[in-house]
């Protein structure tokens, strides 16, 4: 598909915009921190920049079945628009779901149905996700792992599962952010 970016975007928009504004803040600013990479993507930069934008489309009211949106997301793309398995995977993988779906029960499905492995690009959507705030705003993965934390509280399942991913969320934003400088200089 030619410009999946734009197509996207405008799904995202219509899913999350009006029911969901912070989360729609938040896809936004990822979507412009795919952007930035796109120095050091090449021809993958559309692909990374609608993962960005629809990584959090799980969350849509309108989408929700598991409840896990990593999940919910990936299956609405494959089995409503029959997007690329690429792109789905990024969907489903994103920002070490897999660690999560293991407290969900959910493990057995996610990797049944997208892999048990995370896709090529993985670790540049985590940078995005990683490095944004709720509010769309650029901040540190430490910044933002505290902010998660906070959010969800302690012994959520969410602060629980980005407590055993954090060493791998923050190596994927340091090689990212390590990658970018070269290309930079």
């Amino acid at each position: 598909m030619k410009n999946t970016a734009a197509w996207a975007r405008d799904l995202a928009r219509k899913h999350l915009e009006t029911p969901l504004p912070r989360r729609w803040a938040h896809t936004q600013g990822v979507a412009r921190q795919a952007r930035t990479l796109a120095p050091i993507l090449g021809d993958q930069a559309d692909l990374l920049e609608a993962a960005a934008w629809l990584h959090d489309i799980g969350y849509a009211p309108d989408l929700i079945d598991t409840g896990f949106h990593p999940l919910d997301g990936a299956r609405y793309l494959r089995d409503t628009h029959h997007a690329d398995d690429h792109l789905c995977r990024l969907i489903a993988h994103h920002s070490c779901a897999l660690i999560e779906a293991q407290d969900r029960k959910l493990f057995a499905d996610l990797s049944k149905e997208f892999g048990y492995r995370p896709p090529k690009l993985y670790d540049r959507l985590t940078y995005c996700d990683m490095t944004t705030s709720p509010e769309g705003h650029i901040l540190s993965v430490q910044e933002r792992l505290t902010e998660i934390t906070m959010r969800y509280g302690e012994g959520h399942k969410v602060t629980n599962a980005i407590n055993r991913a954090a060493d791998f969320l923050i190596q994927a934003v340091e090689e990212t952010t390590r990658d970018l400088s070269v290309v930079k200089r």
